[in-house]
C-alpha cells in the first residue's frame, strides 16, 4: 500500500539480509555511510546479547543510486551476516548428507509453536530465523532512506527509552529531551539518575538469568498538517503508524499522544484547545494547540504539532533460564530452547521505530505532495504550506 514502499528477506543467521524499496524520488542524495550511521545506532543499547559484538552492519546497495543521487527506480540493497560463516551447514541451501539436528521445544512468548504448526514443519529453526529481529536491521536501512527524504521537508525524528522494567520516568514536555545527551546514554535516556536505575536492573535480570522489557517514545517535529486522511480507514495516519510500530518484534502495545492516559480523564480535559498564534511561528500558521494530548493526529491526520508514539516491549522470549515447554518430537516436557539473546532491547527497538515512523511518514508526504523528482516535491511542498498559510 503506498507510493512508499519496501520489501525485506533474509535469515536470521543466513548469508545475509536484502531488501527491495520502491518509490522514491529521483535525485535525491543518498549516501552509504548516510545509512550505516542509523545501522550502526541500531546496534547499540545497553542490554544487547553477544551477537552485535560480531556483525558490523554495512549496507551494500545493488540498484537504484548512481553517483551519491537516487534514480527514481527501485533501489535494492544488501546487507552481509558475518555470523553466516559458522552457520552454512545448518542453513544450507542445497540438500546436505545429514541435516543438523532439529530444535523440537518452543519457546513461550516467541513464534515457534505457532509457527511450525502453521507451516506443517518439523523443526522450528526456520521460524525462528525468520521471526528473529535480526530482519530489522534491513529496516532501518530502508528507514535511513525515508529519513534522509523526510530531511529535505525539514522534518526530524527522535526516539528515547522512558522506562526499562519499573524504573519509568513520567511524562514531559518534549521540548525538555536533550537529544544529544540521549545519543551518548547505553540506556538512550535523557535522564542519568535514571539511567543509572535502569542499568543496574539490566544487570540483575542478566545475572538471573532473564530478560526486561520497557517502553519507548518516538518523537517527529517539523510535520505538516494535512498529512493522511480520514476519509478511508486505511488512509489515517494513526492507524498507519501504530501498525508500524507494532509490527516491531516484542512490541505489545502502541499509544499516540496521551494515549492510555486519556482514559482517565473528562472531555473538557482530554483535547487540545485552539489558539490564536499571532507571530505565525508554527508555519506561518496564525493558530495552534495549547498543549499537545493528541499526539500531533486529530481524524487520522497529522494537525501541525509534534506526532509522538509510544510502545510497550515485552521482555524477549529467549532466555538463559528457558521457561517450561514440550519436546514436540517426544511430546514430552522439557525445558524451552536457548540461544545466545539481548537482556534487554528497549534501546534498539526506538531506533528501529523510528525507522518505522520514517517510512509511514515518507509515504504521506509522497502521497500528499507527489512528484517524480525531488525538486518537484518540493516545489508542490512549498506551494502547499504558502496555500495554507
Amino acid at each position: 500500500m503506498g507510493q512508499f514502499r519496501f520489501l525485506t528477506g533474509g535469515e536470521s543467521h543466513g548469508r545475509g539480509l536484502v531488501a527491495i524499496v520502491e518509490g522514491m524520488v529521483a535525485d535525491l542524495s543518498l549516501e552509504v555511510e548516510y545509512i550505516n550511521k542509523q545501522l550502526r545506532r541500531r546496534q547499540q543499547g545497553y542490554g544487547r546479547g553477544p551477537r552485535m559484538k560480531i556483525e558490523e552492519d554495512k549496507v551494500e546497495i545493488m540498484a537504484g543510486v548512481r553517483y551519491g543521487l537516487t534514480t527514481g527506480s527501485p533501489i535494492a540493497f544488501f546487507i552481509t551476516n558475518r555470523d553466516w560463516q559458522n552457520w552454512q551447514e545448518q542453513l544450507s541451501i542445497s540438500p546436505v548428507e545429514k541435516e543438523a539436528e532439529p530444535v523440537t521445544s518452543p519457546r513461550p512468548g516467541h513464534a515457534d509453536l505457532a509457527g511450525v504448526t502453521k507451516y506443517g514443519l518439523e523443526d522450528i529453526r526456520p521460524v525462528m530465523e525468520r521471526a528473529s529481529a535480526r530482519e530489522t536491521a534491513a529496516r532501518v536501512a530502508v528507514g535511513a532512506i525515508a529519513r534522509r527524504f523526510l530531511e529535505e521537508l525539514s522534518i526530524a525524528i527522535n526516539s528515547h527509552t522512558i522506562a526499562i522494567g519499573r524504573h519509568h520516568r513520567e511524562q514531559g514536555e518534549t521540548s525538555s529531551i536533550d537529544w544529544q545527551q540521549v545519543e551518548t546514554s547505553p540506556a538512550r535516556c535523557a535522564h542519568a539518575e535514571l539511567e543509572k536505575a535502569m542499568i543496574a536492573a539490566i544487570d540483575e535480570a542478566k545475572a538471573n538469568g532473564d530478560t526486561l522489557g520497557g517502553i519507548f517514545e518516538v518523537i517527529a517535529t517539523g510535520v505538516p498538517i494535512g498529512l493522511g486522511s480520514h476519509v478511508s480507514w486505511d488512509r489515517r495516519l494513526d492507524g498507519r503508524i501504530a501498525q508500524a510500530i507494532m509490527s516491531i518484534n516484542a512490541v505489545k502495545g502502541v499509544e499516540i499522544g496521551a494515549g492510555f492516559a486519556l482514559a482517565e480523564l473528562k472531555g473538557s480535559q482530554a483535547h487540545d484547545t485552539i489558539e490564536l498564534n499571532p507571530r505565525s511561528e508554527a508555519k506561518g500558521l496564525p493558530w495552534r494547540h495549547a498543549t499537545n494530548r493528541a499526539g500531533g493526529i486529530e481524524g487520522g491526520i497529522s494537525n501541525g504539532e509534534d506526532i509522538i508514539v509510544r510502545a510497550v516491549v515485552k521482555p524477549i522470549a529467549t532466555m538463559a533460564s528457558p521457561l517450561p515447554s514440550v519436546d514436540l518430537r517426544s511430546s514430552e516436557r522439557a525445558k524451552a530452547h536457548y540461544e545466545r539473546s539481548d537482556i534487554c532491547v528497549v534501546p534498539a527497538a526506538g531506533v528501529i521505530a523510528e525507522a518505522m515512523l520514517a517510512t509511514i511518514l515518507a509515504d504521506a508526504c509522497l502521497d500528499k505532495f507527489g512528484g517524480d523528482n525531488i525538486k518537484e516535491t518540493l516545489a508542490n511542498y512549498r506551494n502547499y504550506l504558502s496555500n495554507i498559510s
